[in-house]
């Protein structure tokens, strides 16, 4: 159990970055300065900490959290995983996590010659936000509301 509570701790920690950085990003008006070098160290960090909520997520509290509940996760494909959240309300749906992972695959790849595709990344990125923070709300309403973890 210690392993999903340092599990929601990281994830926690890098939504909380990503959520001050956003700010910075929308307050800013950044997007509308993307030659800016200070606006892409920006950015860039915000890409980062994206990158890293949705594959710690994805590659280790997923897993760990099934684990947690008895499942046996490591024969399971990230779309059986993500399945058996959805089924367990974690999620909401199999299809908007692999679309989120879809945009992480985006985010990785630099366009500076087209920089209208990447404006409208970083603002579905944002928006997605909410998403990482719904879910890391669902774990955490799940094990508090079943004692799994001493919250």
């Amino acid at each position: 159990m210690k392993l999903l509570e340092e599990n929601l701790k990281v994830s926690y920690l890098h939504l909380e970055r990503l959520k001050t950085l956003s700010s910075d990003i929308l307050q800013n008006n950044m997007l509308e300065k993307l030659e800016d070098f200070e606006t892409i160290k920006t950015i860039d960090a915000f890409v980062y900490r994206f990158l890293k909520l949705q594959d710690y997520m994805g590659q280790k509290l997923f897993k760990n959290f099934l684990t947690s509940l008895g499942e046996d996760c490591d024969n399971l494909s990230f779309v059986d995983i993500l399945d058996k959240l959805e089924k367990l309300n974690i999620i909401p749906s199999t299809d908007e996590w692999i679309q989120i992972r879809k945009l992480r695959n985006k985010l990785t790849h630099e366009y500076p010659d087209n920089i209208s595709l990447v404006k409208d990344e970083i603002i579905l990125a944002i928006e997605k936000i909410r998403n990482f923070e719904d879910v890391l709300r669902s774990i955490s309403s799940y094990v508090k509301d079943r004692k799994l973890l001493d919250f």
